[in-house]
């Protein structure tokens, strides 16, 4: 594939710090690169540089003739005097731009719900945001650079995202580098990964699961001393394996390599030690809300008269147990606000009631780090031991206590941050701290709302590690897809005011969002105890399960007795593979004639692995 663009021995110092050294990277036509790191090893300047708007203090960027590169900053300054329509499109008439499929597909899919003659200037921050994206998406660029592009989107606009850039180009035509830390994004839309570290940029094969297998064999193989980190990547691996399986089925990474590696891994969380621990903390009863309906107040006329209220939710029943891990989905002022402060108790329900039990004590994780206002200027060390000298993870036989200092470095504080005025933290620093002030106050309801601000990938994984052995209730409203399916058990959607349990997960949700579920014709209710609201009808062909009825239930039937048959299979290698390592091995023969048997079965595992994701993929 031809050469587009480059950078050849990249050396960039800032003064108490050397970020890139002697790096040498390469663009070719049909790459689609991620990049991921900690914040601030690196990975903005790095595509600064390669876009062209930094300067390197040695060694050289390159950019074949005639390619065009195009890049969306994180700051993304758009004129604020601008109409929305001539930030997007420019001169162009209507008829113009929504003549081109290109262009059309890049304003339904960013930004139809703006005023299109409305001023840039009086958008907020995330519309901005969108509108310096659509205006870059518009544009022919052989390169798109994209920093950050998932931040202030939906769970709806990151699925639109993606899918816009996997049909931009062809298969072998066009480049794209992207650094997010929206790690569903990451395997959806890449084909290959880079990883910022320690002042260089390591190459890895794949998406975001093929990375995190190949991270945590690299470092297997190297005996790495960051026993701590590499732990985290194999329970991480170890999710994507069980919890997605397809997700490690790209080429070169074959599926029996991912078991082989987490098999002593237990699973992510003990779900029955975790729900008996919440029981015995939180008794039976948590929060109950029972048929309530919040309306608010409509805006006022121009004559002054109040205008017709407006109703946010509408009979939701939600009975929240003891342990549970539920995460909510629902466009922008869908409601998801409304129905935390609800649970909170800080808002009343205009019908219905909400029942608490008596030892509920709900904290949320706001995104405004109120927590932080008044300590600005204490050290991490001290705000974190003035609240508990030791904080217990795990259960069991498995419990561990851990003083605040060791819970920080857990969170990937080091040393010398200890010593630093909160003030002075980072974004993400900042919210690390404020999740740990909250764990350490052993809340036994935790409401996590856009809990991804400001981290990195390793910290969403450092967080996530922390979760899984919390005994409370958990209630997360994120855009972030790969959490919501990683840290939570059930998800729920606000659609036309009612609250709707999503057997089907993230992706029931947005077939039904394609069907025109939250558009303001009522697509019927949940009751909270995990029964299905009505099917979504009307969904695009493609969006549609692939098998319905009989023909599902079949197919599941099916897949149950794949897995049946590849743990006996599996088995069966295990033990050819223990009596073969203890036979004599001068024994030519017999040797042979298990070689042949053991070949024997690993096709047949190969063939129901194969089945196996065919089916997964049909059964949706």
């Amino acid at each position: 594939m031809a050469h587009l663009l480059g950078g050849e021995s990249l050396h960039v110092e800032f003064p108490t710090k050397v970020v890139l050294d002697d790096v040498t990277v390469g663009v070719s036509e049909g790459d689609r690169i991620g990049i991921v790191g900690r914040n601030g090893d690196g990975k903005s300047t790095l595509l600064a540089l390669l876009a062209g708007r930094l300067e390197p203090d040695a060694g050289r960027v390159t950019v074949r003739r005639d390619v065009r590169v195009g890049m969306l900053d994180q700051s993304g300054e758009i004129d604020p005097d601008l109409t929305v329509a001539r930030a997007v499109v420019g001169d162009l008439d209507e008829h113009e731009w929504a003549s081109d499929p290109r262009m059309r597909d890049v304003v339904t899919g960013l930004v139809s719900d703006l005023p299109w003659e409305g001023r840039v200037g009086d958008l907020s921050g995330g519309q901005r945001r969108r509108v310096g994206l659509a205006n870059l998406l518009v544009g022919d660029w052989d390169v798109l650079i994209l920093d950050e592009p998932t931040n202030h989107l939906d769970v709806e606009g990151v699925t639109w995202l993606a899918a816009h850039l996997k049909r931009r180009w062809s298969a072998n035509a066009g480049g794209l580098l992207v650094v997010t830390h929206d790690r569903w994004f990451l395997d959806e839309v890449c084909t290959a990964t880079w990883e910022v570290h320690d002042r260089i940029v390591e190459p890895f094969e794949g998406g975001y699961a093929a990375y995190v297998l190949q991270r945590v064999e690299r470092d297997r193989q190297a005996a790495a001393t960051e026993q701590r980190r590499q732990n985290l990547a194999r329970k991480e691996l170890a999710w994507l394996r069980r919890g997605a399986p397809a997700r490690t089925s790209k080429p070169k990474f074959r599926i029996e390599a991912a078991n082989a590696l987490i098999a002593d891994v237990p699973p992510v969380r003990d779900t029955v030690e975790l729900s008996r621990l919440a029981t015995s903390r939180l008794g039976k009863d948590v929060v109950d809300l029972l048929d309530a309906s919040v309306t608010y107040p409509g805006p006022t006329t121009s004559d002054g008269a109040p205008g017709p209220d407006r109703e946010v939710l509408h009979d939701v029943t939600w009975r929240i147990a003891p342990g549970e891990r539920t995460g909510i989905l629902g466009v922008n002022g869908a409601g998801k606000s409304t129905l935390l402060k609800l649970v909170t108790g800080d808002l009343q329900p205009t019908s219905g009631r909400v029942k608490r039990g008596k030892t509920v004590k709900v904290v949320t994780l706001t995104q405004e780090l109120a927590e932080l206002r008044d300590i600005g200027r204490e050290r991490v060390s001290d705000v974190v031991a003035r609240r508990r000298s030791t904080y217990t993870i795990g259960t069991g036989s498995k419990a561990q206590e851990l003083s605040p200092g060791q819970l920080l470095e857990r969170l990937g504080f080091t040393n010398a941050q200890l010593s630093t005025p909160v003030a002075d933290l980072s974004g993400g620093q900042k919210r690390r701290l404020q999740l740990l002030m909250i764990l350490l106050d052993e809340p036994n309801v935790l409401v996590l709302d856009e809990p991804t601000n400001d981290m990195d990938t390793d910290m969403l994984t450092a967080i996530e590690d922390l979760l899984d052995s919390w005994p409370g209730t958990l209630l997360v409203v994120s855009h972030d897809r790969y959490l919501l399916e990683r840290v939570t058990d059930q998800q729920y959607a606000i659609l036309d005011g009612r609250f709707r349990h999503l057997p089907g997960g993230v992706d029931e949700y947005l077939r039904l969002r394609a069907a025109g579920a939250g558009s303001g014709a009522v697509a019927g209710s949940g009751d909270g105890r995990g029964e299905s609201a009505l099917a979504p009808a009307g969904s695009p062909p493609e969006e549609s399960p692939a098998l319905t009825g009989s023909a599902l239930h079949a197919a599941r039937k099916d897949l149950e007795a794949v897995d049946r048959r590849l743990a006996k299979l599996t088995g069966q290698v295990d033990a050819l593979h223990a009596r073969m390592a203890e036979h004599d091995q001068s024994d030519y023969g017999w040797l042979g004639e298990r070689t042949a048997e053991l070949r024997t079965l690993e096709d047949e595992v190969a063939t129901l692995e194969e089945r196996w994701l065919e089916l997964s993929e049909q059964i949706g």
